[in-house]
């Protein structure tokens, strides 16, 4: 239609019902627009408050939001959505359809997410866990910034589709308007005259034009996104992967250090993110796999009791008590040639037996753990473990020998006899994980003394006998090497030895030496024994048979 012609029908005047007849389209985009949701996930209520709670507790988060807000302005909610597809128990991705065109990067980023491989096992651990799918989120942020990037076409004809689209739903409400004014100026038959006709009619052509903009602009975004289809999909499977790692190293971190997921669960967001960076920057925070063995080792052994045992184990003896001849000695019957040997060890009484004492004999005080912090114990054996590290872990398997005992545990750090650092853990109230790391990093550094370090623990077993009247305490020392006493005070061990009831342990760690008979060690303890492979937690096996 020329000008001349548009002028002369828009002079024309025309009726409501034309008028109506021609807005009909536009009325009905005005008052039906379809929503168009801003998460690619379905979310409810608490899921949402989840995030929220979260978000805001996240000083992380927050700060990777407001980072990714200069690449993309739906950064929030491309956060939100990778959160709630680790955290939701049932993640369900929007039709892409339902979703803002502003949104469509999101949705694909997350769709491609949630269809790499690794996804399930990442949610294995995320799951319901609000913290651990915020870590998985963070874990993610160097390949989601490489994703925004890739998709920086894609998100801005998102974007343009976006306002293409505000301008269409604009156009349409105001053909609605021109509708309105039209019909309250019409005459009594029904007559429209202009300018409002005309008004009608601009209206109109706007939001034709406007339409045909919008659908160019939604193509044209849909082609990017298509485009950058690819590259989101193959950075996605790296992203996954790193925060499954991420989250698995974490957790086995706290595991190993003998937090509960209880414990954890009720850790305010922040308070949990501090214990995480501290067990990451530890001291022996590399030597977490060690801890975590010697804890499931212990656990074992507690577990291991000899069924035909009369008591509690205290070591080896020599006799000939079939039912306690310990493995070593049995597996002579399967080789013929010295099947006569052990006949002849039994008829002597010879044969290695495990040794117990009688239940009421074994111990109920406290387990006292005497840990040699020297500058020696900073040494390094096989496999890179330090004499420190082995004896600290021993020492937490330990703490939750006593725990499971529901004895009191006390650590006690030594070096030379004017350092000394005393940690206790009451059996009536639970092991805070601060309190233990504290005992767990701390290093004194200097000589080695073994009277300060054995008097104090004789003198708790003592004050825990005169409060409570309890007896038969185990001493556990864990050393590097060897150190004289007087006989003065030597005399003075063995007397609160004998009034108390407790027993001495040692631990002779990367020094055979210090274990051989006739040693200080040897003539201080009632069970001794030495290490050399600082990587094998089985040879301290027995003493959690015997404690």
């Amino acid at each position: 239609m020329s000008t001349e012609e548009t002028a002369a029908t828009n002079a024309t005047p025309h009726g409501l019902g034309e008028l109506t007849g021609r807005s009909a389209k536009w009325l009905g985009l005005s008052a039906a627009a379809p929503e168009r949701h801003t998460s690619a996930l379905v979310a409810d209520p608490f899921d949402l408050l989840t995030w929220r709670d979260t978000f805001a507790q996240a000083a992380a988060l927050r700060e990777l939001a407001e980072e990714l807000a200069g690449r993309h302005d739906a950064a929030d909610d491309l956060l939100a959505d990778v959160f709630l597809a680790a955290y939701q128990l049932d993640p369900r991705l929007r039709e892409r359809a339902a979703m803002h065109p502003s949104r469509l990067v999101n949705h694909q980023i997350v769709g491609a997410l949630a269809e790499s491989p690794e996804w399930a096992e990442l949610r294995r651990e995320t799951c319901g866990d609000p913290y651990v799918a915020a870590v998985a989120v963070l874990a993610q942020a160097p390949v989601l910034r490489r994703m925004l990037k890739r998709c920086g076409e894609a998100r801005a004809r998102s974007e343009h589709a976006s306002r293409a689209q505000q301008e269409a739903a604009d156009a349409a409400r105001a053909v609605a308007e021109a509708l309105r004014r039209a019909a309250e100026g019409a005459d009594e038959g029904g007559t429209v005259h202009s300018p409002a006709a005309d008004a009608v009619h601009e209206a109109i052509e706007t939001a034709e034009a406007a339409e045909a903009a919008a659908q160019r602009a939604a193509q044209h975004a849909a082609l990017s996104l298509t485009a950058a289809g690819p590259g989101i999909r193959s950075a996605a499977p790296s992203a996954v992967a790193e925060a499954a790692a991420t989250v698995r190293e974490e957790t086995a971190l706290v595991r190993a250090w003998g937090v509960g997921a209880g414990e954890l669960e009720r850790m305010p967001f922040d308070e949990r993110a501090r214990l995480a960076d501290r067990l990451r920057t530890s001291r022996l925070a590399q030597w977490a796999e060690l801890i975590g063995r010697f804890r499931q080792m212990a656990g074992g052994e507690r577990a291991r009791k000899v069924e035909s045992a009369a008591g509690q184990l205290v070591g080896v003896t020599l006799g000939d008590d079939l039912s306690r001849v310990i493995p070593s000695e049995l597996a002579n019957l399967g080789v013929p040639e010295l099947r006569a040997v052990f006949a002849a060890r039994y008829a002597a009484g010879e044969l290695m037996l495990y040794d117990s004492q009688d239940e009421e004999t074994t111990g109920r005080g406290a387990i006292i753990a005497c840990v040699d912090t020297s500058h020696s114990m900073y040494e390094a054996g096989p496999g890179g473990v330090t004499r420190e590290a082995w004896a600290k872990a021993c020492a937490l398997a330990l703490l939750d020998q006593a725990r499971q005992a529901g004895r009191d545990f006390v650590g006690i750090l030594f070096s030379a006899a004017d350092k000394l650092r005393i940690h206790r853990f009451p059996a009536d109230r639970p092991a805070a994980i601060a309190q233990v790391l504290d005992f767990a990093e701390a290093f004194l550094g200097g000589g080695t003394s073994y009277e300060r370090p054995l008097s104090a623990a004789s003198e708790l077993l003592e004050e825990e006998y005169n409060d409570s009247a309890r007896e038969r305490g185990d001493i556990v020392m864990l050393t590097d090497d060897e150190c004289e006493v007087t006989e003065e005070w030597m005399r003075g061990w063995n007397d609160a030895k004998r009034l108390l009831g407790f027993r001495a342990f040692g631990v002779a760690i990367g020094a055979p030496d210090a274990a051989g008979a006739g040693s200080v060690l040897d003539a201080l303890c009632d069970n001794l024994r030495s290490v050399e492979d600082l990587t094998d937690v089985q040879a301290a096996a027995d003493l959690f048979r015997v404690i």
